[in-house]
């Protein structure tokens, strides 16, 4: 029944969404998952890998500025399809009233520089919030020392009146970092779970308690990526956390029209881009990684899902299927032959 009741779940997150409640409803999509005959096809051009560099004298500038374009292209062109359905939502007030509030508390202003930027937790959003909280002069440097407060000193849109609310989503330039969603789980599992006591005792202990036997003792910080895996799959996608929670949700990419989707991927290159183009001062950059902070690179990721059963990762894949194909990123390859290498 539990089987039952998750797809019941997978199908409520698709809502008028016939094109993928097709696919999802067949065994097609995870008979292609299982055989890795869509991790082999991707979308042009392929993401590189966390932690990987595209520069590594093979492809000139020219070639990759051009493969960027494809990909923008593949987005863009994607979201208008998916967008254009008459059943999607136009705007952030034609969204039930939770998932409204939810875009809305996740969309940050800056009046003084007219751009609303949709923070996704484990997509640098720290760092942005940083940024935005020099441009409004409450930080002196974006390396200023000192835990990051991810609430004082930022103006939320939920927060303001409907009609300021309207005003600001016309006039503003809106962009969102986007990330991998197998890697941004898994960076939000070893954080989550290996480094935060608080999120140990909220959700770590719950997780061992429900999925193991005699794990009344733990202390939450034992929890393996394949409990969590399966706590995703129990859990209701718009009642999740904001670290877990699929992009598409937390960001509303149908009812917000983003002029600009940077990737984490490109990290350094698309905030040079969006800070160029919101004409922030020289002195504003984009911060540099923290000495102690620890990448999910590719042969990290690739030992985590293949380590995993693999039931859990086709299974969770249809919850986070909108933020794969929007975004252009290729499903994961778990095929015996990939895992063996």
């Amino acid at each position: 029944s539990r089987a039952r009741s998750r797809g019941a779940a997978g199908a409520a997150l698709l809502p008028s969404m016939l094109m993928f409640g097709v696919i999802l409803a067949s065994s097609g999509l995870l008979l292609m998952i299982e055989r890795g005959i869509l991790a082999q096809v991707g979308l042009p051009p392929p993401h590189p890998p966390a932690g990987l560099s595209r520069r590594d004298g093979r492809d000139s500038p020219a070639e990759l500025e051009r493969e960027l374009e494809v990909l923008r292209d593949t987005r863009n062109r994607t979201i208008r399809a998916l967008c254009g359905q008459r059943s999607m939502p136009r705007s952030v007030w034609e969204l039930p009233a939770g998932q409204r509030r939810t875009v809305l508390q996740h969309l940050l202003v800056s009046d003084k520089y007219r751009f609303l930027y949709c923070y996704v937790p484990k997509v640098a959003c720290s760092n942005w919030k940083r940024i935005l909280k020099v441009l409004d002069g409450a930080l002196e440097s974006v390396d200023a020392p000192g835990k990051m407060d991810h609430k004082s000193d930022l103006v939320f849109l939920g927060d303001m009146k409907p009609e300021e609310i309207s005003y600001r989503l016309k006039h503003y330039y809106k962009f969102i970092f986007v990330r991998n969603p197998m890697e941004r789980l898994l960076s939000a599992y070893r954080n989550k779970f290996g480094e935060i006591k608080e999120y140990q005792l909220k959700y770590g202990v719950e997780i061992v308690r429900r999925y193991r036997k005699n794990g009344g003792n733990s202390a939450g910080d034992d929890v393996s990526f394949s409990e969590f895996l399966q706590y995703l799959l129990d859990e209701d996608v718009e009642r999740m956390n904001e670290h877990w929670m699929p992009i598409y949700n937390l960001c509303q990419p149908c009812a917000v029209r983003y002029d600009f989707i940077g990737s984490y991927e490109r990290l350094r290159e698309d905030a040079n881009h969006v800070l160029e183009h919101i004409q922030a001062p020289s002195f504003v950059r984009f911060p540099e990684r923290q000495a102690w902070y620890k990448p999910v690179t590719a042969e990290t990721l690739h030992y985590y899902l293949c380590n995993t059963q693999r039931r859990l990762i086709r299974e969770i894949l249809p919850k986070y299927i909108l933020d794969f194909f929007l975004f252009a990123y290729p499903l994961p390859n778990i095929t015996s032959e990939f895992c063996r290498q």
